[in-house]
């Protein structure tokens, strides 16, 4: 028996050998009890070009993956999947601020790169995950991509239409995976909702409601470029609200017709709250409230015809389901019992990492398409548009 700490310095100075041995592959290890790791470890080799991966984990391809970015959510994103084996692993890391990470990579085993343009060059890095401002994702995504690099980028996937059409067209040229941080859509619950909905078990959907909260706006520097208008418009609508419109064109389909209402309601840095209404095509209305500067919760609730659904807690830990009451007298009727599913703890966030490595090794599409994250650019952008000008704007695809 060996402690955790042991096993991980062995973990990460076998994981680093590929850079003495040629491309060497890596390790299994069953953890057995708090603390304790009994381990075998194996080598294997291969004779592998640029942006292949050189790692072969329990039979998997393990990704080696630069985080560019390496603020608050960077580090985050680093947190969710580096301390448990899996297909993901980040190996390096390229930041404006170097000394303010030191610590903190040499704790995760992480290299700090010199630049952007070395973590572009590396032929050791499989995958760059941006988090990175939200005006430098087309460029990033469009560099990386003619790098040879998959990409999962933060969202907004761009701030614009015409971003988003040149970062799609460079990584469809290049032929590498997109993997966009809408992360919520990885969650059980998520996937759980949106198939109720998809296989009519709620019945003809009317309406849908959704709210995102949290407090992050009352803590922002000054120096920050989160609270710029021109990196975060239209109040919470980019940080958060983003997440609840790709929650609803997942379930309901396209939006025609959009009206938004930004405002300050207490937070240091203007506009910090977003009242959204969404026409879908479909005739479905999406109502969605989003805010940094309010008491954190989360909650995406759907009305259809058989039956109410929704989504609760600030880590959507719980599904509700009760189905309609049918007779003249429903509005009076009791209300059946609700179907409860308790999902505590799930780690989303890196569930969408290591669904964007499964996607890389098995050449498989990112479940997020590029129709949709097209769509949803128009949307946002409308949305944008609304907010300015106080008038509900026309979605043209």
């Amino acid at each position: 028996m060996h402690d955790a700490k042991a096993l991980k310095r062995l973990y990460y100075a076998l994981f680093f050998g590929n850079y003495f041995f040629s491309h060497c592959a890596f390790i299994r290890a069953f953890i057995l009890e708090e603390g304790k790791i009994p381990y075998t470890v194996h080598f294997t080799f291969n004779n592998i070009g640029l942006s292949e991966p050189a790692i072969n984990f329990q039979g998997l391809i393990l990704i080696r993956a630069a985080i560019v970015g390496l603020g608050a959510w960077g580090k985050t994103l680093v947190d969710s999947v580096q301390s448990t084996p899996g297909p993901i692993h980040f190996t390096t890391a390229f930041t404006r601020s170097p000394d303010k990470v030191r610590s903190y990579c040499l704790d995760q085993a992480i290299r700090l790169a010199p630049s952007w343009d070395a973590v572009l060059a590396d032929p050791d890095i499989d995958a760059i995950v941006l988090a990175t401002p939200n005006s430098q994702h087309e460029i990033q995504i469009t560099q990386a991509a003619r790098a040879l690099k998959h990409v999962y980028v933060e969202k907004p996937f761009t701030l614009n239409l015409k971003g988003a059409l040149n970062a799609l067209e460079a990584v469809k040229l290049a032929g590498v995976t997109l993997g966009v941080g809408l992360n919520r859509r990885f969650h059980p619950n998520m996937i759980e909702l949106i198939d109720r909905v998809k296989t009519g078990k709620l019945g003809v959907i009317g309406s849908m409601n959704a709210e995102l909260t949290a407090t992050s706006g009352f803590y922002r520097p000054t120096t920050s470029w989160r609270v710029r208008e021109d990196e975060e418009p239209a109040g919470a609508l980019v940080s958060v609200g983003i997440h609840l419109i790709d929650a609803m064109v997942a379930m309901a389909g396209p939006v025609s017709h959009v009206h938004c209402v930004a405002s300050c309601r207490g937070g240091p840095h203007g506009n910090d709250t977003t009242h959204l209404m969404l026409q879908f095509t479909s005739g479905v209305t999406g109502l969605i409230y989003c805010s940094v500067a309010a008491a954190r919760n989360h909650r995406i609730a759907v009305y259809g015809t058989q039956g109410f659904a929704e989504i609760l807690k600030p880590q959507m830990d719980t599904f509700r389901f009760i189905p309609s009451v049918s007779g003249r007298a429903s509005h009076l009727a009791k209300i059946p019992e609700a179907e409860v599913i308790e999902r505590p703890g799930f780690n989303y966030v890196g569930e969408s990492l290591k669904h964007f490595a499964q996607c890389i090794e098995h050449k498989t599409p990112y479940p997020i398409s590029p129709n949709d994250l097209l769509h949803e650019e128009r949307i946002l952008a409308a949305a944008i548009e609304s907010a300015s000008t106080h008038h509900q704007i026309q979605i043209v695809d």
